[in-house]
């Protein structure tokens, strides 16, 4: 996919072409009058915001979802019955989720206004034959500018005239370090990266000087076609955000039917219809988990946290849970995977890889022929003088024996820069230029004629791992140079970064580098950080390959292959789709402008915010502090681990509230009196969700989590087990509270204390099932999670709330309840531990049969390389 428009063929012509076609003189400019009429015809230089939904409407669809519809009917329903705390919970819980919703969505236009910020405000401009400062938003195609280091362009451009001229692309393309530029024409087919003629809007001018036409403003830059991208990507629903609004419409169908159905059974035996009508209510009430929601942004928040303190700031809650279900990471490889910043990992001397004592020539040479400080200047440069520190040399000391006395800068032209100090001068540049220089090399016992062959092999071999090489020579004035060496350098790799790779290897997810780097660097990043078993067998698609891709061929080949380099923004973005075509939960890390587009379509996208800029920052739904990978395994850690505790709230809430619906619809199936009231339903759900359930939250995370495989993107979160386990616990719930119900009648209490053993045996129960749902699929007591403050603080607070309701006389008078005696504790206790040991046989049973059996992987572990 491409970005432009009528500038893409501009860079495969001669400068002084492009400049005629545009109706300029290159010396004069661009009239007064004439650069007048053209702005009226192509408008401001300003990439424009592409209007969407205003925040009214932005706020009202917030609240179009099925389970928002559950709980405002819980809510109505629960103030009707005088619960009006709870009432307020509820709806406060709606307007906090349409409040991240509304954020959320915001983020969007954020997004599009960070990317017009990075235009600069002026610019110098050529119009009457006079260099003049014009407000960058005024320039027009066919604008003769004048830039120097330090510059931001503000338009697409096509170089007429450069000296030394580098230029920072790095948030546009990818690329780890400044592009030298030249006036020449490129092929045609050169993608972005490779046009030496050119230069972008927005990118940096680090060095030299330049004059260039202008050949695209506003939003037809290639700027202006990233806005555009990011504009257009539609953002899909989270997993976790489908996940609930599948099962929100399921449960509402099951209780409206279920409701329905008994409330016409019992007004067809008889049952007056107020009567009727008081007991559907109470099973409805007790059937609608409302503290799901209230659990499931908790549980997230607590996420949100936890991940900070790793260094990574989540935007939006629910992409806490969908890191947990990442089958693919997408990630840039500048600064994310590597260090970004240029280190010597290799010298060179008589055409062999040598130690720096045995390149202390070379070393040397690299600290004099140099512009550079250690704290600032060329990238390049800084890592020779680092790379002479750390072999134990005093850059400063050596510069102080040897001042400088004459250079020749550093030319496009010849590749090559001088310096020259007293009576010796050194030589660095391209190896073919300093090469064709030379007649002799220094070896370790003097000089010798200089070894082309064995020289070229060992630069071929550094080049082939993606090395950046520079040659190194001296002399003395009047003779031929001697060559001292060759030092190799490249963005190293993170040593966290290989260990973070392989944890997500091993926890089944696919990691994929996608970058604006050449395909030989990519190759032998990848290959050190274990994303390829060795580079030279490793497959890289650069983006001239994707694009000449069939379209039937494309997603697979993308699914086979793990690096891809020399990418477009669009393609980035196409890139993403195909995973997800495929049923992939897509990660993307990016920093540039060019990843905001894929940054904004992926299940979640990752900006680093130490060298990101803000267009990524605003796109993404998770921002890394220290720009690490390492960061982006351990908050995938963190998700897995806050899934895992919604799955534990989920799997206790059920069965509660469907035990609930179903004690009343049992009663109203037997025509017997209700063992438990609405009232006293919703102090049930509302103690017990706060100060059992949600102790879920701060489960610690189980071991081995990172050795599991993701789970399958289209597994709903009510499973075929899930579905065991609420039949196993409803069942118990109900038999305990009929048993305990029908127990204290036939010992002669009040129904007000029969209904208050029911109540207890009720909670008592849920007790001893969340201790048992702190394991979900192994035996709690052989797979302990750890202590837990939280879990012996709900279970303390909810033991005294009881005693509270069962003997305060206020709590009797309001939740009809009334004092029960010692007999009635012992059903409470004999029912839980029964409910406990049940479950957790349930659960042996079947994870040794689960261990027997040979589980084929899902269908989103398909293809994934075992490593």
């Amino acid at each position: 996919m491409k970005t432009t428009t009528h500038s893409e063929a501009l860079h495969a012509r001669p400068a002084t072409e492009v400049a005629e076609q545009l109706g300029v003189d290159p010396q004069r400019g661009l009239s007064t009058g004439e650069a007048k009429a053209r702005f009226e015809r192509s408008g401001p230089n300003e990439v424009p915001a592409e209007a969407g939904p205003g925040p009214l409407l932005r706020l009202l669809r917030q609240f179009h979802d099925p389970l928002i519809y559950v709980l405002l009917l819980a809510g109505v329903v629960t103030g009707l019955f005088g619960g009006y705390v709870d009432a307020g919970v509820i709806g406060g819980v709606v307007a906090l989720n349409a409040l991240v919703g509304f954020v959320q969505e915001s983020r969007a236009q954020r997004a599009l206004d960070a990317l017009s910020k990075i235009l600069p405000a002026d610019a110098t401009v050529l119009r009457d034959g006079v260099a003049r400062r014009t407000p960058a938003v005024r320039l027009v195609p066919g604008d003769v500018v004048e830039l120097v280091a330090g510059d931001r362009v503000p338009a697409d451009v096509r170089l007429l005239e450069v000296r030394l001229m580098e230029v920072d692309e790095s948030a546009l393309t990818g690329e780890s370090v400044p592009v030298r530029k030249s006036a020449d024409a490129v092929d045609g087919n050169a993608v972005v990266a490779d046009r030496a003629g050119c230069a972008y809007s927005g990118t940096l001018v680090t060095r030299g000087w330049a004059r260039a036409v202008v050949t695209a403003t506003g939003g037809t830059t290639e700027l202006g076609g990233i806005q555009h991208l990011v504009a257009t990507a539609k953002v899909g629903a989270t997993p976790l955000t489908r996940k609930l609004a599948r099962f929100s419409r399921q449960l509402s169908v099951a209780i409206v039917a279920v409701a329905a159905g008994a409330f016409v059974l019992g007004v067809v035996r008889g049952t007056p219809v107020p009567e009727m009508f008081t007991a559907v209510v109470a099973l409805a009430v007790g059937a609608i988990p409302e503290g799901l929601p209230a659990a499931v942004a908790i549980v997230l928040a607590i996420g949100v946290v936890r991940m900070s303190r790793r260094g990574a700031i989540v935007r939006n809650l629910p992409a806490v849970e969908t890191l947990g279900g990442t089958t693919v990471i997408c990630t840039d490889k500048t600064g994310t995977l590597t260090r970004n910043r240029m280190t010597v990992t290799t010298l060179a001397v008589a055409g062999r890889a040598v130690s720096p004592e045995e390149a202390r020539e070379c070393l040397v040479a690299g600290v004099l022929c140099n512009d550079a400080q250690l704290d600032e200047g060329d990238p390049t440069e800084i890592a020779l003088l680092e790379s002479a520190l750390a072999a134990g040399l005093d850059p400063e000391a050596i510069r102080a024996a040897a001042p400088r006395t004459d250079t020749v800068p550093f030319e496009s032209e010849t590749r090559t820069m001088t310096t020259v100090h007293g009576d010796v001068g050194y030589l660095k540049g391209a190896v073919e230029e300093v090469v064709a220089r030379c007649e002799d090399e220094l070896v370790t016992d003097g000089v010798r004629p200089l070894d082309a062959a064995a020289l070229d092999r060992v630069h071929r071999e550094l080049t082939a791992q993606g090395l950046r090489v520079l040659a190194f020579a001296r002399f003395t004035p009047g003779s031929a140079p001697v060559f001292l060496g060759l030092q190799a350098m490249q963005d190293p790799p993170r040593p966290e970064a290989v260990a973070a790779v392989g944890a997500c290897w091993s926890a089944g997810i696919e990691v994929k580098m996608i970058t604006g780097d050449h395909a030989g660097t990519a190759r032998s990043i990848a290959a050190q950080v274990g994303l390829v078993d060795e580079a030279a067998s490793a497959r890289v698609l650069t983006g001239a390959e994707l694009a000449a891709l069939p379209e039937a061929a494309f997603d697979e080949t993308v699914a086979a292959t793990q690096v891809f380099a020399r990418v477009s923004p669009g393609q980035k973005l196409e890139l993403v789709r195909a995973l997800q075509r495929r049923g992939h939960v897509v990660a993307m890390t990016g920093d540039g402008v060019n990843d905001a587009p894929a940054l904004r379509r992926a299940d979640i996208g990752v900006a680093m915010g130490r060298n990101g800029t803000d267009a990524a920052r605003q796109a993404a739904d998770m921002v890394l502090t220290d720009d690490d990978f390492a960061s982006i395994e351990a908050a995938v850690r963190e998700g897995r681990s806050v899934f895992d505790n919604l799955r534990k709230f989920i799997a206790w809430t059920l069965p509660a509230n469907i035990g609930e619906g179903m004690v009343v619809l049992v009663a109203i199936l037997l025509g017997v009196t209700l063992p438990i009231v609405p009232v006293q339903i919703l102090w049930i759900n509302m103690t017990t969700a706060v100060f059992l359930g949600l102790t879920m939250a701060f489960e610690p995370t189980e071991a081995g989590i990172m050795q599991r495989p993701p789970r399958p993107p289209k597994r709903p979160l009510f499973t075929g087990a899930l579905l065991r386990r609420v039949v196993l616990v409803s069942l118990l719930l109900i038999m305990a509270a009929f048993a305990a119900y029908q127990a204290q009648l036939a010992a002669g209490v009040s129904l007000a204390a029969a209904r208050t053993s029911a109540i207890n045996v009720f909670v008592g129960v849920q007790a001893a099932y969340l201790l048992s749902c702190r394991s979900l699929d192994r035996p709690v007591l052989l797979a302990w999670p750890g202590r837990s403050r939280m879990f012996a603080l709900g279970v303390g607070l909810t033991a005294g709330l009881q005693l509270v309701l069962t003997y305060v006389p206020v709590m009797n008078t309001w939740f009809h309840t009334a004092p029960v005696g010692a007999g009635s504790w012992l059903w409470v206790l004999g029912a839980a531990v029964v409910a406990f040991l049940v479950v957790e046989a349930d659960k042996l049973v079947w994870h040794r049969l689960a261990a027997r059996l040979q589980v084929s992987p899902g269908p989103a572990a398909a293809g994934r390389r075992v490593r």
